[in-house]
């Protein structure tokens, strides 16, 4: 009988495939906030009209990579769309089973409908849910449903996938629904379970972060492949610093993209960010070396979803189509109409949208005042017709209004904390703002004025906000030291419907927070 191979040539045939699978890509999203489909791209001044992003347009690029590859998820998968809303998050988790995600760690707006539906969320999940640093206060024990890390096999290679929730998620989703629960420091806690994997030997090890690099880098494109950071600012950077074994960290949060990821010098670590609304995805190339096995270097890019590019995986556009219609019937009712654009401030002061909510508010509630967090509008409304889904995306959150008293004091400190860098985190009605700014820092000087009239440290004002911001709140400490606290039940989101329904509603311009030179 005639022999088919020799033995020499079966020994090159084996370690010919073993050297093949010398490269794992790992695909990473973050921030996707309920955006499944494909929209115009109005972000992009270059390609405005443009269609992009959506789990389609992922899957589509996925199903032509040739390399094996692990996807990965950095939280806030759902809060931000009527399909991610009303379905409290299982939309995501459906969409994230059919894609093959192999893990993910939760984000702040994850815990938005308590922790209860996120369990549901993680037990609806094809794939575990990572949070290292989460543990309950009652006790200490590490919060249960998550997983501090987790070794996945691919193509031959261990890759350890470490998982970190941000500490910001006690004061960045409603505080009430994780109070009792003890977010811990992610460098620190990236350090020891770090030192605990490494005595596993896996190839490669990945940190999943609901954290970014920098705060002031937030809402930015931006390369920054040559800068230095020195010393490295309160974020994922720290926390490749502390836990110097990580290879690659892949962050979230802060709605920022790194075009060719970030090698730090100090640590050896990549970072990589993947933008907002699934609208970017990160790529990252772990190569290893043929001959001893260990992982020789990464490359980091950040891939743009044009479906005019990727193509659209039918049977993914199939599934998101079924949410769309169920929820199409409702939020396509005509809410009211729009006599001009309500969008955002592109110098980062007070908005047309910001200002029109806050004024409804303030008018709502019959106080002297009304604040307004920035990042808790979402979306501005279009000159038109305003549909139901239009008023969600521009507020996806559950808040109501809260009442109190405050004095010119507290009312010049709470401005002055919700001001960095020339740009305002909170947006006002009943007053006028005048601030000096300082770099990355808080004004050098500021002065409140309502009517004209700079207001006296003495003054009381009737204030009105949102329950998030009374209640802890990232920029709203100040709004605890009020008096007469009240929750009035009643829902941000009504109160812009019936503004709507009163009639077309007009920007009322800007000018309310204005920079001094």
């Amino acid at each position: 009988m005639k022999k088919l191979f020799s033995l020499p040539l079966l020994i090159f045939f084996f370690t010919g495939l073993q050297a093949a699978a010398t490269t794992i890509v790992v695909y990473h999203t973050s921030d996707i906030h309920g955006w499944y489909s494909a929209r115009p791209a109005l972000w992009d001044n270059r390609h405005p009209d443009r269609l992009m992003g959506g789990f389609a347009a992922l899957s589509a690029l996925l199903r032509k990579e040739t390399t094996p590859y692990l996807l990965l998820d950095s939280g806030d998968m759902f809060q931000g769309t009527p399909e991610g809303i009303l379905t409290k998050g299982l939309a995501s988790i459906a969409l994230m089973n059919q894609l093959g995600y192999s893990a993910a760690v939760p984000g702040n707006h994850d815990y938005d409908y308590g922790e209860p539906n996120l369990k549901v969320l993680i037990s609806s999940a094809a794939f575990p849910f990572l949070g290292a640093n989460v543990y309950y206060k009652a006790g200490g024990a590490h919060a249960d449903y998550l997983k501090p890390y987790v070794i996945v096999e691919k193509a031959g290679k261990r890759i350890a996938l470490l998982g970190l929730a941000g500490r910001h998620t006690a004061t960045s989703t409603l505080p009430i629904n994780v109070n009792h629960l003890d977010f811990r420091d992610e460098a620190a806690e990236a350090a020891r379970w770090t030192a605990g994997i490494k005595k596993r030997a896996p190839d490669a090890i990945i940190a999943l972060a609901h954290l970014g690099l920098s705060e002031d880098l937030s809402l930015k494109y931006v390369d920054i492949s040559t800068w230095t950071f020195e010393p490295a600012p309160p974020g994922t950077l720290r926390l490749a610093r502390a836990a110097k074994d990580i290879d690659l960290v892949l962050g979230g949060h802060q709605h920022f993209g790194l075009t060719r990821g970030y090698h730090d010098p100090v640590s050896g670590t990549w970072l990589g960010e993947s933008y907002y609304g699934l609208s970017y995805v990160t790529r990252a190339e772990l190569n290893f070396d043929d001959g001893t096995g260990a992982l020789s270097g990464i490359n980091v890019s950040l891939v743009p979803l044009w479906p005019d590019e990727t193509g659209l995986d039918l049977l993914v556009q199939r599934t998101i189509s079924g949410f769309s219609a169920a929820v199409e019937r409702e939020m396509g009712t005509l809410a009211g109409s729009a006599a001009e654009d309500l969008l955002f401030s592109r110098e980062g002061l007070d908005s047309a949208i910001g200002n029109w909510l806050a004024d409804a508010v303030r008018k709502a509630a019959g106080t002297d005042v009304a604040f307004q967090n920035t990042a808790g509008i979402r979306a501005g409304l279009r000159k038109g017709e305003i549909r139901l889904r239009d008023v969600y995306q521009a507020m996806p959150f559950e808040n109501t209004i809260v009442t109190m008293r405050l004095n010119g004091a507290r009312l010049k400190q709470l401005m002055a904390g919700n001001i960095r860098g020339g740009e305002t985190a909170m947006q006002i009605s009943g007053l006028e703002v005048e601030f000096r700014p300082v770099a990355g820092a808080a004004p050098a000087e500021i002065c409140l004025k309502r009517g004209g009239r700079e207001i006296k440290a003495e003054d009381e004002f009737t204030v009105a906000t949102n329950n998030y911001l009374a209640f802890g709140g990232d920029g709203g400490a100040v709004f605890s030291g009020g008096k007469d606290i009240k929750d009035t039940m009643v829902s941000l989101r009504d109160v812009m419907l019936k503004c709507l329904a009163a009639g077309p509603v007009k920007n009322p311009g800007t000018g309310r927070i204005k920079l001094l030179k």
